[in-house]
């Protein structure tokens, strides 16, 4: 069967990647010159099942009024007169409430586990290599109020077999050695043993090469126009190429997937939220991230890449504004130099910034649509990196005709009633 990905991201050369080992002929398109080079490029370098959570929750929305009020803030929202933005908000906002955020936690909790044992399988089977650091993700606490309200997620971790730790300042430096500087900033940590870290760009491209070695062939420079249908079915892509035809199209082209999809009456709650990051070269080692330690009041990661720091976090919405605000740049740089002051040098970080394609509920969408041969893996969010490999495995069993190993029942475009 020739299969059409659209996208090339860390999701699309996933599945691509297993449609190839899968035995199909293989075509992806992206506008980009390589893969990875958009929302995959930078980002905060977490492969975390444990923390996979959505961003709607109980007292979300008295939070994101303090901090949208903080200097360093963690939310931006930019008023624009865009009813996309305004509905996807609203519709998060409905999903601020225990019931739907314990549903949707444990949806992206399936999927996110799977992935992380889909990808030590592909480690194990192909030696594949990117930076990549198995030593738990730590999120740290800075009162004893953000401590004391772990409760929740405490007993959906431990519903769902995630192994966690909580530790206090001692435990926490344990794990994380060079916190002993700053060991007055912070009460305690909800440490995930599971989680890991890499470089998703790094990924990105040894899987390509993996791929390409498969078969499939990676079409770059591709502008994609649309998608014609007829009688239930796609029946080609318009790129600026020439129209591409196969028996099966995969859309997973992140924040920009509600673009394509629209014109054929499929609704994608998918907004973009803008990220920041900065790479910080290490200067000293003894004083630098072991893994990754989350700013639980600044939502900011900050792990160690190699011989790197990645600094990641922030949401804005801000539309499709891919312009870097250097007033983010601030924020990362304020909290790797307050957790970690002697660990890199911040004056030669590189800055980035990309977009998210978040749904309003945080649990990506993935899967079949009403079009027979037409398949979505878009809506990551921020778990683009942390889902890839078994977004996957996942499409490549469904475009087989196999069932998948995990039950898709609310992962797919149906929860939202939209085929």
């Amino acid at each position: 069967m020739h299969v059409a990905v659209l996208g090339a991201g860390v999701i699309g050369t996933s599945v691509a990647y297993y449609l190839g080992r899968a035995g199909h002929r293989v075509t992806v398109l992206d506008r980009q010159p390589g893969v990875g080079l958009e929302t995959s490029f930078a980002n905060a370098g977490e492969v975390s099942p444990g923390y996979s959570a959505p961003w709607a929750g109980p007292g979300v929305p008295v939070k994101a009024i303090k901090w949208l009020l903080m200097q360093h803030r963690p939310l931006v929202i930019w008023p624009l007169a865009d009813r996309a933005m305004w509905r996807w908000g609203l519709a998060m906002l409905a999903n601020c409430n225990a019931r739907a955020y314990e549903t949707n936690k444990s949806r992206m909790l399936r999927l996110a586990e799977y992935s992380r044992d889909c990808l030590r399988r592909l480690r194990a089977e192909t030696g594949i290599a990117y930076d990549e650091r198995t030593q738990g993700t730590l999120q740290l606490f800075r009162t004893q109020k953000q401590l004391d309200g772990t409760g929740a997620d405490v007993e959906i971790l431990r519903r769902f077999g995630v192994a966690f730790e909580l530790h206090d300042r001692d435990g926490c430096v344990r794990h994380e050695p060079a916190l002993a500087r700053v060991r007055d900033k912070f009460v305690g940590g909800l440490r995930l043993p599971g989680d890991e870290t890499g470089d998703c760009f790094k990924f990105t491209q040894r899987l390509a090469e993996m791929a390409a070695a498969l078969g499939v062939e990676f079409r770059y420079g591709a502008q994609i126009a649309r998608l014609s249908a007829a009688s239930g079915r796609i029946e080609g892509v318009a790129t600026s190429f020439g129209a591409v035809t196969a028996d099966a199209y995969v859309l997973a082209l992140g924040s920009y997937s509600p673009l394509l999809a629209r014109p054929l009456g499929l609704g994608l709650p998918v907004y973009p939220v803008k990220g920041y990051s900065i790479t910080v070269p290490i200067t000293d080692a003894a004083g630098a991230p072991e893994s990754t330690v989350m700013d639980e009041t600044h939502k900011v990661a900050v792990t160690r890449l190699g011989d790197r720091i990645r600094v990641g976090g922030t949401a804005e919405l801000a539309g499709y504004n891919l312009n870097p605000r250097e007033a983010r740049r601030a924020t990362l740089e304020h909290v790797v130099a307050d957790l970690f002051p002697a660990g890199g040098d911040v004056a030669r970080a590189e800055f980035w910034t990309g977009l998210r394609p978040m749904t309003p509920d945080g649990t990506p969408i993935v899967g079949p649509t009403r079009y027979s041969n037409l398949f979505l893996a878009t809506g990551h969010g921020t778990l683009g990196w942390t889902m890839a490999a078994g977004t996957g495995r996942v499409l490549a069993d469904l475009v087989s005709g196999r069932a998948p190993e995990i039950d898709l029942d609310g992962l797919t475009l149906a929860r939202y009633g939209r085929g």
